[in-house]
Parts: C-alpha cells; sequence; structure tokens
C-alpha cells in the first residue's frame, strides 16, 4: 500500500474509531506484518486439482 497512513485515517474514520496519533507507528506495523502473512498464504503455490475440505475441525 502506497500511503499507509492515509489508509489508516480513512479506516479509523469509516469505522468511527478514534485513533491517537501517537499510535498510528503500531497499527502501521501491524498492519505491515499482517500483509507479510498474507503474502505466505496467497503466494502458495497448490496443484489444480486440489479439492477443498467438505469439514473443517480445529
Amino acid at each position: 500500500m502506497d500511503d499507509i497512513d492515509a489508509f489508516i485515517d480513512r479506516t479509523a474514520a469509516l469505522l468511527g474509531l478514534p485513533l491517537d496519533p501517537a499510535h498510528k507507528p503500531g497499527v502501521a506495523a501491524n498492519l505491515g506484518r499482517t500483509a507479510a502473512i498474507a503474502k505466505l498464504v496467497t503466494e502458495f503455490p497448490l496443484p489444480d486439482d486440489v479439492e477443498p475440505g467438505p469439514v473443517w475441525r480445529p
């Protein structure tokens, strides 16, 4: 995301969430970590013949 600060501001406003400017660097760092984890999942190669499980049980 090109402008993470603007994204944080818009999202907080949309959610009606007051955000102390001092907390913004921590929010940005957590979004970066979340994006890195998501990238691992979305870029994991799966063969075309893989079927999803019908029921998931932890």
